[in-house]
């Protein structure tokens, strides 16, 4: 076994060439079989195992330094840089990161979980590396999903402008989670279709030469005759130079490649190096189902097939069915999504209404503007993002959406804690960040059929509307025959008590009333909120309950950060003698594991609530 002596980049260095094609298959193994039982981003990974070894067997990490953006194909990184060890802890509670992470290895530069981030991030660091006279490389690897978010053009524009030294890698795979899409796709999609026409670029080269002797004019037409013929002249309009497409799989071309670009003293300015690799590459499962296993729970090697069986439909299955029932109905509904149809349930959607259909790639800050466009012309726009993505268009989602009162519903799919994708996709700041916002509705099922009626609700509102819900599966209870408006704005009771108020909040409903059942065993009586709504915040209904208790106190449960539920409650007693204890997430970053693990570990489980709520009727 070759990898077994590979326990850092320098021992890399010291293979002979011929070896590594063995060295790669050997890590794809280990990428597979540990992929298998602690889930993660499979596909990704697999396609760019080449591409690692040679950027650690050309430049001299950690001292060079390789931004690998959104850090989902960073797998292979971390086996050569002194994890290989670790691996099998990957996304696991205390185990090894599935993103590149910079307090868990120097070779971690800088630590990505969002798209489109590499290329600003490596060209901070490439002319802080000028300023301070340094001597060392800068590689941004990027994916052809990564370039369709509007950040990454920034980064691209300013780097034109900036001509620092810098290398871009694109790495197309064909395909960015679900499919690529808009422009940019077929952009790339020409580009490998030059084959001849790249043959023939000399002479077309001279002959643009020739016509400078005919005039500026003449000349500007030229130019842009050319860039008809040979697509990447869009990187070089931006200001890079650009090379390719080569196969990122021929680790000989590749290293060839990237030795000439950094042994090349008298270039000067940023490069654009297009490689081609396939999605699951070494693994025909994956190769064949790329969608399916970009990201993966624990899986049969042998067949593919998840681990985990459950008959409870996720609450993103519920929400796209919900969906598509209501759109036949109502030929407003439109759907938007930024590059998660699958993840967020829209596959049926997408299906039974391809007009009305809408994934803009990874460009959230769009989708809602987009959506915006839509809303202010009749349209019922439903913008289905991750929470975690969502925060990308908060300036949006004031700017666009509220401030001009328009309809568009926000579907807030992986709510509160999501799991082994750790802290930079735990999605605990939405009720906060939301319940600020003017003219925006904020509501929160407790189960997937309320989820039914918030969004059934939501598209009669006629208002900017939000619903958050959990990953993951539902409670498995029975859906109502019908659809119901819930009434605005209200909560409702669930239990009655004399001792103590509970307000909570979607996902953490059914925690309270499991915690409710275990105090009542200590003849501690509650009576419990299901909130429905956090804004508008149903104040009459907790002061009326609240009289009803033998003491002002009042327990907040949410599965956010404390300052959404709790904040909002503790903002209307803030000038009267009322006990509160909010129970949410700490002020801090929620890291990975097992989401029962995390909630017992962060204290949210109901056994922890029981014990909060002990304390504090003690205290």
């Amino acid at each position: 076994m070759i990898l077994e002596k590979i326990n850092s980049p320098e021992d890399l260095r010291l293979l002979r060439r011929e070896f590594l094609p063995q060295l790669a298959e050997e890590i794809r193994k280990l990428i597979i079989e540990t992929v298998a039982k602690t889930g993660g981003h499979l596909a990704p990974s697999l396609g760019c195992v080449e591409l690692a070894i040679a950027l650690h067997y050309v430049y001299d990490t950690p001292k060079d330094k390789i931004i690998w953006d959104v850090g989902h194909q960073s797998y292979a990184h971390k086996i050569l840089t002194g994890r290989k060890d670790k691996f099998a802890t990957l996304r696991q509670w205390g185990g090894i990161s599935g993103f590149t992470r910079r307090e868990e290895s120097e070779y971690d530069f800088f630590g990505t979980g969002h798209s489109s981030t590499a290329v600003s991030a490596a060209l901070g660091i490439a002319t802080a590396r000028d300023l301070s006279k340094g001597k060392y490389s800068v590689v941004a690897v990027i994916g052809d999903g990564t370039i369709t978010g509007g950040m990454a053009y920034e980064a691209l524009n300013n780097a034109g402008h900036l001509r620092t030294n810098l290398l871009v890698i694109l790495n197309d795979n064909e395909m960015f989670i679900s499919h690529r899409v808009g422009a940019i796709a077929g952009y790339l999609t020409r580009i490998l279709t030059l084959g001849l026409l790249k043959k023939a670029e000399r002479k077309i080269e001279y002959f643009f030469h020739r016509l400078h002797f005919a005039g500026l004019f003449t000349l500007r037409i030229a130019k842009r005759f050319k860039v008809l013929f040979f697509p990447g002249m869009l990187f070089e309009e931006l200001g890079f130079s650009y090379l390719g497409p080569i196969d990122g799989h021929d680790l000989n071309l590749l290293i060839d490649t990237l030795e000439r670009i950094k042994n090349f003293k008298d270039f000067k300015g940023p490069l654009l190096l297009h490689i081609i690799t396939k999605k699951g590459k070494g693994f025909p499962l994956a190769e064949k189902e790329p969608t399916k296993f970009h990201g993966i729970e624990p899986f049969d090697i042998t067949t593919g097939n998840i681990l985990k069986i459950s008959n409870c439909p996720t609450y993103s299955s519920v929400f796209g069915q919900t969906l598509v029932h209501l759109a036949k109905e109502d030929k407003h509904i439109c759907a938007i999504t930024a590059a998660m149809s699958v993840g967020t349930g829209l596959t049926e959607f997408a299906k039974e209404f391809p007009e009305r259909f809408f994934d803009v790639g990874i460009a959230e800050q769009h989708a809602v503007t987009f959506a915006a466009g839509l809303a202010a012309v009749g349209m019922h726009p439903v913008c289905v993002i991750y929470s975690t993505f969502l925060q990308r268009a908060f300036d949006q989602i004031i700017h666009d959406v509220a401030l001009q009162k328009l309809p568009v519903i926000f579907a807030i799919d992986r709510a509160g804690i999501v799991g082994e994708d750790g802290p930079t996709h735990q999605g605990i700041f939405d009720l906060t960040y939301l319940r600020m916002i003017p003219n925006l509705t904020v509501m929160a099922p407790a189960d997937e059929n309320e989820l039914r009626h918030m969004l059934y609700t939501a598209l009669d509102l006629e208002k900017p509307v939000a619903i958050r819900y959990p990953r993951g599966e539902g409670k498995g209870i029975n859906f109502d025959p019908d659809f119901k408006k819930l009434p605005y704005g209200k909560g409702e009771i669930l239990i009655s008590g004399k001792d103590l108020l509970i307000v909570a909040i979607g996902s953490m409903v059914y925690p309270a009333l499991e915690a409710i059942k275990q105090l009542e065993k200590e003849n501690i009586y509650s009576t419990l909120i299901n909130l429905r709504f956090l804004k508008p915040l149903d104040e009459v209904l907790i002061r009326e309950k609240l009289k009803e208790s033998v003491h002002p106190r009042i327990v907040t449960i949410e599965e956010n950060v404390v300052s959404g539920l709790g904040g909002a409650v503790k903002e209307i007693f803030s000038k009267e003698k009322v006990e509160i204890l909010s129970i949410g997430l700490p002020d801090q970053f929620v890291e990975q594991g097992e989401i029962e693990l995390l909630k017992e570990e962060y204290g949210l489980s109901p056994e922890k609530i029981v014990k909060k709520i002990k304390d504090f009727l003690a205290g």
